[in-house]
C-alpha cells in the first residue's frame, strides 16, 4: 500500500515534469490540490489514535502575545532568547541542543510577550522529518514567527524554511484570499466572479471543489488575480494560518557592510549578531512593531493616569470594550462611558462608546452606571 509520504513525492514529480502552460493549468491545479489534501493527512491523526500527528509542544500561552522562534539547527535561536529575555536556553556549538519548546518573556514598555525557542527546523520537515510537524504545530498558536537565519546562507535557509511552512498551510506575511464558498444542499457549484478573472475559470472552480468532495456550493471569488493556490487555501482555509513573519538575520559580524545593508532593507527584516550582541534591541523594537499591540492607560477620576501598567490590546480591532473586557469581563455590563484622551479621539478628551476604536498610549478614563 502506497503511504501519503510516497504519494506526496509521486505528485511533486508529476508537477515538475509537466510542461506549464495555458493548456495544462486546470492539470496542474488539481495536482497541487491533491497535493494539499494529503499533506493536511499528515498532520491529522491516525485512524484509531487519542493523539495528533501534528500536536505542538505543551506550553501554555502566557502574557500578551505569543512569539515562536524558527529556524536552522544552530542558527542562534537560543542565545538569542537568552539575550533579549531572562530565560537562559541551552547552548551549544553541535546540532539540536533545544529538543523541546523552550519559553521565555520578553517585557517591552510594560507589555509581556512569550518568546518559545522552537527546535531546529530541518529540510523534509513537513512530511515529518526531524520533529517538524511538532514545530509547525507549535508554530502555527504565534502571534508572530520570527525566523533566525544565518547571514552567511540567509536566501537558501529562508527559501527552504518558507517552503517547509508553506507545505504545511502557514502562510508568512499574507492576507486570506478574497474567495467565499458557501456549501449548500443542492443545485451543483455557482461560481461568480465580481471582476472579471485573470487566472480562474468556471471549469477550474468546479473541477478542484469537486476534487474536495464539495459539490454543491455557491463561490464568490472577489479578487480578479486570485489563483489556483488561492483557491486551494479558501477550499482548506480551516488548515490555514495567515501569520506575520519577521526575518532576522544573524551572525552580520561574518558578512561584509555591504550585505548587512542588503539585508537590512528587506522587507520585514532585522539584523543582529546575537554573539557581538550587536542589534538586539532593533530585534525588540521591531518585534514589537509587528505585533501591531496597543497599549491603553487607566485614568481614575480625578488622578494622574497609571503608566506603571498598561492594559495591552490588539492594533487593527481595539475597542473600549476589548479595554473593559480587560479590566474584568463584567465591567461592560455597569459601562456608562469612557473619557479617552490620545490621538483616537479629534480633541481631548472625548466622551466615548463601546465601539471606540482606540490608538496606542491611548489614556481612558471609565465610567459605570
Amino acid at each position: 500500500m502506497v503511504s501519503a509520504s510516497e504519494k506526496i513525492e509521486l505528485i511533486k514529480q508529476e508537477i515538475a515534469r509537466t510542461q506549464k502552460n495555458k493548456a495544462t493549468e486546470y492539470h496542474i491545479g488539481l495536482l497541487k490540490g491533491k497535493l494539499a489534501r494529503l499533506r493536511q493527512q499528515l498532520l491529522e491523526p491516525p485512524p484509531g489514535s487519542n493523539s495528533s500527528a501534528g500536536q505542538g509542544f505543551e506550553v501554555s500561552k502566557a502574557g500578551h502575545a505569543r512569539v515562536a522562534l524558527i529556524g536552522f539547527p544552530s542558527v542562534g535561536k537560543s542565545s538569542l532568547l537568552s539575550r533579549i529575555t531572562k530565560t537562559k536556553s541551552e547552548i551549544a556549538s553541535y546540532a539540536f541542543t533545544t529538543l523541546t519548546s523552550v519559553p521565555g518573556v520578553l517585557e517591552y514598555d510594560g507589555a509581556e510577550i512569550q518568546i518559545l525557542d522552537l527546535p531546529g527546523i530541518i529540510e523534509g520537515a513537513a512530511e515529518g522529518k526531524g520533529r517538524g510537524r511538532q514545530v509547525v504545530a507549535t508554530a502555527r498558536t504565534a502571534d508572530l514567527i520570527l525566523m533566525v537565519l544565518d547571514s552567511t546562507k540567509p536566501e537558501s535557509q529562508r527559501s527552504i524554511l518558507e517552503y517547509e511552512l508553506e507545505s504545511v498551510g502557514v502562510r508568512l506575511n499574507k492576507a486570506p484570499p478574497e474567495i467565499d464558498i458557501k456549501p449548500k444542499l443542492t443545485g451543483g457549484v455557482r461560481v461568480t466572479f465580481v471582476q472579471p478573472p485573470v487566472n480562474l475559470d468556471d471549469k477550474m472552480v468546479s473541477g478542484l471543489l469537486r476534487d474536495h468532495r464539495i459539490l454543491n456550493a455557491d463561490v464568490f471569488i472577489r479578487d480578479p488575480n486570485a489563483t489556483m493556490d488561492d483557491l486551494i487555501d479558501a477550499v482548506n482555509i480551516k488548515h490555514r494560518s495567515y501569520i506575520p513573519c519577521l526575518y532576522c538575520y544573524n551572525k552580520i559580524d561574518a558578512v561584509s557592510l555591504e550585505e548587512t545593508d542588503r539585508l537590512a532593507r528587506l522587507p520585514n527584516s532585522v539584523v543582529c549578531s546575537v554573539q557581538e550582541e550587536l542589534g538586539l534591541e532593533d530585534v525588540r523594537e521591531r518585534i514589537w512593531d509587528m505585533l501591531k499591540l496597543n497599549r491603553v492607560f487607566t485614568k481614575p477620576k480625578g488622578e494622574k493616569p497609571d503608566l506603571s501598567e498598561p492594559i495591552v490590546v490588539r492594533q487593527k480591532r481595539s475597542t473600549i470594550e476589548d479595554v473593559c473586557n480587560a479590566v474584568h469581563r463584567e465591567f461592560k455590563t455597569k459601562f456608562k462611558y469612557a473619557m479617552v484622551y490620545g490621538t483616537s479621539v479629534k480633541h481631548s478628551p472625548q466622551k466615548c462608546g463601546l465601539g471606540h476604536k482606540v490608538h496606542d498610549e491611548d489614556v481612558v478614563t471609565l465610567f459605570t452606571k
